[in-house]
């Protein structure tokens, strides 16, 4: 009876570390550091999935834009080739714990250097500095400023930055926020509204996807720094992310991927920002 009962307690037991043990392994991460993966020749990259000219998976499960050509050059100079990279979806609420919890090694998502973003991770770059600006039809002829907005019915998304940015600057112009871009470009392409605002960027990356229908117009009138996030207080890693960044304005090859991600939507791509090396 008591060699039964040993043997039970002893199955929990291990039965108790395996769960346990389990539950480690898929909480994502490890100790090793991205430099030590980028070593062993794989690197875990966080990506948007859903923003065409940025970050895009396509239906073919294949990756697309601007920042995974990004990504995918940093991982060059780490010494990583492309068939080591595994992209994971990091949407904007999930970005800080992605880094925190070791799941991803660095994060390039339209991911604005910010204060209290720094108090959690830390940024290498800019690699791109976007600003709020507007997308209209290609026949649109009288927005072209933010002053030009009076009276005009305007689509961004719930919560955004560039949503307050109008609610509060532009009391003139007629708000819709919508839960999706992708809403707000259906209105715009029906009639229903006039403009949508959010990232010049990102806007260039919509009208790529539907050339010919919608045109970017407006000098952008807010300033976003894009970095790339990584593990706070890895400075070996934020150096040679650093160095990345500088290789790639330098050799032409982010001028190569602007290019190809968004410029089929007839925006330009501007001179390359300053690496701030805090």
């Amino acid at each position: 009876m008591r060699i039964n009962r040993a043997l039970r307690l002893g199955v929990g037991a291990i039965a108790l570390t395996v769960v346990a043990a389990t539950a480690t392994a898929c909480g994502g991460g490890d100790s090793k550091s991205a430099l030590d993966h980028a070593k062993d020749g794989k690197l875990t990259i966080g990506i948007k999935f859903d923003q065409p000219g940025l970050g895009l998976r396509n239906k073919d499960g294949s990756y697309s834009g601007f920042d995974v050509e990004v990504a995918k050059y940093v991982a060059g100079k780490l010494g990583v080739k492309p068939e080591g990279i595994t992209f994971k979806e990091s949407p904007s609420a999930q970005r800080e714990t992605l880094i925190e919890n070791g799941q991803v090694d660095y994060v390039v998502a339209s991911y604005s250097i910010n204060d209290a973003r720094k108090q959690k991770v830390d940024f290498a770059g800019p690699y791109y500095v976007a600003g709020q600006s507007f997308l209209v039809r290609a026949d649109n002829t009288d927005i072209g400023s933010p002053e030009s907005l009076k009276g005009k019915k305007v689509c961004s998304v719930k919560g955004s930055t560039p949503a307050q940015n109008i609610d509060k600057n532009f009391k003139d112009t007629q708000l819709q926020a919508n839960d999706t871009y992708s809403l707000c470009l259906e209105g715009l392409r029906a009639g229903s509204w006039d403009a949508v605002t959010t990232d010049d960027i990102i806007l260039a990356g919509y009208a790529a996807q539907s050339t010919g229908a919608f045109k970017v117009v407006g000098k952008p009138f807010t300033t976003e720094n894009y970095g790339i996030g990584l593990k706070k207080g890895d400075k070996e890693l934020r150096d040679k992310v650093n160095d990345a960044i500088e290789a790639m304005f330098a050799d032409g090859s982010w001028k190569k991927a602007f290019d190809a991600s968004v410029g089929g939507s007839g925006y330009q791509a501007p001179a390359p920002p300053k690496v701030d090396r805090y």
